[in-house]
């Protein structure tokens, strides 16, 4: 069996020293020396080998991880894990360890909405946390799940509730808006008519939706008139 410590030298023999520059002008938010430089499709590849293996489950009992690639892996790994309860609990076990958007958003594991009653539960508390990267995790699990044959207007509801100084949050915000307005128009529309958004995210969510191919002209036209100014 690999060694967590085995994982790690195979990723330092992927890295790419200008991508590894790229990546960290992305993120400020995560210094330089912690990202090694890894493509996403060798993570994503190496994810698909370990999925199921003894190694996969060390490395994801190893927590707190070093860098931002091991990190990203382990965020793939979550999305092997086919039970519902045993992948809710190792998510919960790695929320607090985000620490960036790309990390965040590249965690979706699927089977979190074989039970989407008890999800929603974890996202309201995922909502009302202290942690940026969580509650942005929690907006787009609604984003992802909860906006076609699952939606209810008592989501677009928490988060328009949701005030932060957090550049991240509001910017998951306005997404989930602009996504919710492509999907959801009718519905979505009176809380942009109603500013229920500050007015940051309301602007940057009306920008995002005219960018939308999945937006017509004429609501585009209307969304522009909407604008904060």
């Amino acid at each position: 069996m690999q060694t967590v410590a085995d994982i790690r030298a195979r990723l330092f023999a992927l890295t790419d020293p200008a991508y590894g520059d790229f990546q960290a002008g992305l993120m400020p938010g995560v210094p330089r020396e912690r990202i090694i430089g890894v493509r996403v499709p060798h993570l994503r590849a190496l994810a698909k080998e370990l999925r199921g293996t003894p190694t996969a489950d060390a490395f994801l009992a190893e927590l707190p991880h070093i860098y931002y690639e091991e990190n990203n892996l382990h965020g793939f790994l979550l999305d092997s894990i086919r039970d519902f309860d045993a992948c809710l609990a190792a998510t919960e076990r790695f929320l607090p360890y985000i620490d960036n958007w790309a990390t965040c958003d590249g965690t979706s594991p699927r089977a979190l909405i074989l039970k989407p009653d008890v999800l929603l539960d974890h996202v309201e508390a995922w909502l009302a946390s202290d942690r940026t990267y969580t509650v942005r995790f929690g907006i787009e699990t609604l984003m992802r799940h909860f906006l076609d044959t699952r939606f209810s207007t008592a989501y677009p509801d928490a988060v328009a509730e949701l005030r932060s100084d957090a550049y991240y949050i509001n910017m998951m915000i306005a997404w989930y808006f602009a996504t919710a307005l492509a999907k959801q128009y009718d519905a979505i529309l009176p809380y942009i008519e109603n500013r229920r958004l500050d007015e940051w995210t309301h602007n940057k969510t009306i920008q995002k939706a005219v960018e939308s191919y999945r937006i017509t002209d004429a609501q585009k036209a209307y969304l522009r008139t909407l604008k904060i100014r």
